[in-house]
């Protein structure tokens, strides 16, 4: 797997890595930014495990033209683990080809490495919006 441009030494800056690889298109990049066997939740809200099973879905994003910027809302860590929210907004094109904004809220667990570096366990993509 791809490594990371730097790896993410502070639970905090995952967000920010997060969109510094998906403005990147490299989907390596991306992968790199998740633990083997951790979760994504796909746009359906299903639960997909491991990068292997979520790799389409992550390339299926990448697709879309635009910037991403996502920056962190709170951080709270405890040990190894922290949980994440983080504010994101995407500079896109719809269908059209119209400039489109799409905007929200992540929830995210990161899990400290053996190297100090931090890695996604569980990514829920529009995990702190309202329902």
């Amino acid at each position: 797997m791809s490594q990371l441009k730097s790896p993410v030494m502070h639970p905090q800056d995952m967000n920010a890595a997060f969109a510094d690889a998906y403005n990147s298109r490299d989907l390596k990049r991306v992968l790199a930014l998740y633990e083997p066997e951790s979760i994504l939740v796909n746009p359906r809200g299903d639960f997909e495990q491991g990068t292997t099973a979520f790799r389409a879905t992550l390339h299926d994003f990448l697709k879309q033209e635009g910037t991403l910027v996502s920056k962190n809302m709170y951080c709270i860590p405890f040990e190894d683990l922290a949980l994440l929210r983080a504010h994101y907004i995407l500079e896109t094109v719809d269908a059209n080809g119209n400039p489109a904004t799409v905007e929200g809220h992540t929830s995210e667990v990161v899990r400290r490495q053996a190297d100090g570096s931090w890695k996604y366990i569980i990514d829920h993509p529009f995990g702190a919006d309202p329902v």
